[in-house]
């Protein structure tokens, strides 16, 4: 199957030297794509500014903003089989970005921002037979968060992590996360690194639907 995997975070610039961001180190992105690679699947990863190797046998388009990466998955849609969202897009962008550095005398406390198009949301129309699957970074209502962003955005699976724990979410190899599927239960995993997260979902999505929900990680 043709797999395409965002990672990691956007930059949206005030000017060349200062961006707005996020915390999202890219791990759960690469781990994706190279669990999807290792199963034997063609995979395209697009990805945010990161530290981190890419997997070989990995197609890697490199994007820095938002609309960068919405271009970039534009573009690789038409071939995907199964379309992964990993990466964490900036939600806004400055209104307006200065070609030179902004004096701190100039700069104005407050900042005018401009909503990012929502990339799933964006693409849903041209979903098709394709599979959708996303996450959900949240502090609160991970659930209802959860089921609102997976019909929303016309997804089969969202995968929901408490980015409040220790051992979930930024920064950290590993993951404790909440599958909900389209017409079923979410379902808690354990604390798993995000190497046998990555290699238990592409696992478990090459399996009929009907059986996600016995699926063993």
């Amino acid at each position: 199957m043709n797999y395409l995997v965002t990672a990691g975070p956007t930059r949206e610039f005030l000017d060349p030297v200062r961006y707005i961001s996020n915390r999202s180190s890219g791990k759960m992105g690469y781990a994706l794509a190279a669990a999807a690679r290792k199963a034997g699947h063609a995979v395209t990863l697009i990805t945010g500014p990161v530290a981190l190797t890419p997997p070989e046998g990995v197609k890697v388009v490199p994007v820095v903003t938002a609309l960068d990466m919405l271009t970039a998955v534009r573009a690789h849609l038409p071939k995907s089989e199964v379309v992964i969202m990993a990466a964490a897009v900036a939600d806004f962008r400055p209104k307006f970005v200065s070609k030179t550095k902004l004096k701190k005398r100039t700069l104005r406390p407050v900042l005018t921002l401009v909503p990012n198009p929502d990339i799933l949301q964006t693409i849903k129309p041209l979903k098709g037979k394709r599979l959708f699957v996303g996450f959900a970074a949240e502090t609160d209502h991970l659930i209802t968060e959860a089921k609102r962003k997976l019909e929303a955005k016309g997804l089969d699976l969202i995968v929901a992590n408490d980015v409040t724990r220790a051992d979930s979410g930024f920064d950290v190899d590993t993951n404790a996360v909440t599958l909900v599927a389209k017409g079923g239960n979410p379902r808690n995993l354990p604390v798993l690194t995000k190497t046998a997260l990555a290699e238990g979902l592409v696992a478990m999505i090459s399996h009929p639907r009907s059986t996600w929900a016995d699926f063993r990680f």
